[in-house]
C-alpha cells in the first residue's frame, strides 16, 4: 500500500472508523440515559429481552390473580358479617325462649315473648338474603362457593366453601320459618334447637374466617411475588445511570479527540504539495 498518496489516505480512514465507533457508542449511551434501560428492545439483546418479556407477562398476569383474591375475600367477609349477625340473633332468640319456658308466665307475657322471638327469627332471613357481594351469596341455601385464582396460569385456585345459614338449612337444622315459642313446652324444646344452631353457626363462621385468612395470606404473597418479578426484570434490563453518565462524559471527550484526529489526517495529503515546490 502506498504510504504517501493523495488517492488513499489510510490515516483518515482509521480516524473515521474510530470516530464512527465512538459516535455509535455515544448514541447507545444516550439512548440508555433517555430510556433508563440497558435492554430497551429485542435488537439490544434478544435473549435478555425475551426473558424479561416473559417475566413481565407473569407479573402482569398476577394483577388478575390479585383482583380475584380481593373479590373472593370481600365475598367471604360479607358472608362473615351476615353470619355474625345471625349468631347474635340466635343468642337473643335463646334468651327469649329461656324466658318463655318459665311456667309462671301469663298468656300475655308469653305472647309478647313469642312476638319478639318471631321478629328475631325473620331478621335471620333478611340478614342471609342480603349477604350478597358482586352477585354472590355464600350463606343462603345453595350458596356460592368462592374459587379464587391462585397463580398466573389459572391452574390452581383457593376454595372457600359456602355455608348454609338459612332457616331450615344445614346449620340451623329444625329452626325454620314457622318456629315459635307460643307455649312453655315449645319454648323448652326450642332451647335445645337453638343451642345446636348456635354451635353449628359458630362452626360455619370459623370455616369462613379461616377461608378469608387464607385468601388474605395468599394475596400478600402474590403482591410480594409481583414486586420480586418486577425487580428481577429491572435487574435484567435497567441501565446503571451513574455508570452511563460517567461513560457519556468519556465518550464526548473521545468524540472531540476523534474529530481532531480526523482533521489532522485529512491535512496529510496537502503536506505532499511541499514535495513539489
Amino acid at each position: 500500500m502506498p504510504m504517501n498518496s493523495v488517492n488513499t489516505n489510510v490515516g483518515a480512514m482509521v480516524a473515521l472508523q474510530n470516530l464512527n465507533a465512538t459516535n455509535s457508542d455515544l448514541i447507545t449511551t444516550q439512548a440508555r440515559i433517555n430510556t433508563g434501560k440497558r435492554v430497551a428492545s429485542a435488537k439490544d439483546n434478544g435473549a435478555i429481552w425475551a426473558i424479561a418479556q416473559n417475566q413481565r407477562a407473569t407479573a402482569q398476569s398476577l394483577n388478575s390473580v390479585k383482583e380475584s383474591l380481593q373479590r373472593g375475600q370481600s365475598t367471604v367477609d360479607v358472608a362473615i358479617s351476615a353470619g355474625e349477625t345471625v349468631s347474635e340473633l340466635l343468642l337473643q332468640m335463646k334468651e327469649k325462649a329461656l324466658a318463655a319456658a318459665d311456667s309462671s308466665l301469663d298468656a300475655n307475657s308469653l305472647a309478647a315473648l313469642n312476638d319478639d322471638f318471631t321478629s328475631l327469627r325473620d331478621q335471620i332471613t333478611k340478614a342471609v338474603d342480603n349477604a350478597v357481594f358482586n352477585g354472590a351469596n355464600m350463606i343462603k341455601s345453595g350458596g356460592t362457593t368462592v374459587e379464587a385464582l391462585a397463580n398466573a396460569d389459572a391452574s390452581s385456585v383457593i376454595t372457600v366453601a359456602a355455608q348454609d345459614l338459612s332457616l331450615g338449612g344445614a346449620s340451623l337444622g329444625s329452626l325454620n320459618g314457622t318456629s315459635e315459642i307460643n307455649s312453655q313446652a315449645t319454648a323448652s324444646a326450642m332451647i335445645a334447637t337453638l343451642n345446636s344452631a348456635i354451635t353449628n353457626v359458630s362452626g360455619a363462621l370459623s370455616k369462613l374466617g379461616t377461608g378469608s385468612k387464607s385468601l388474605g395470606s395468599h394475596l400478600n404473597f402474590v403482591m410480594k411475588l409481583q414486586d420480586t418479578l418486577e425487580a428481577g426484570v429491572g435487574n435484567l434490563v435497567d441501565a446503571d445511570l451513574a455508570k452511563e453518565s460517567a461513560k457519556l462524559q468519556a465518550l464526548q471527550t473521545k468524540q472531540q479527540l476523534g474529530i481532531q484526529a480526523l482533521s489532522i489526517a485529512n491535512q496529510s495529503s496537502s503536506i505532499l504539495l511541499g514535495l513539489f515546490r
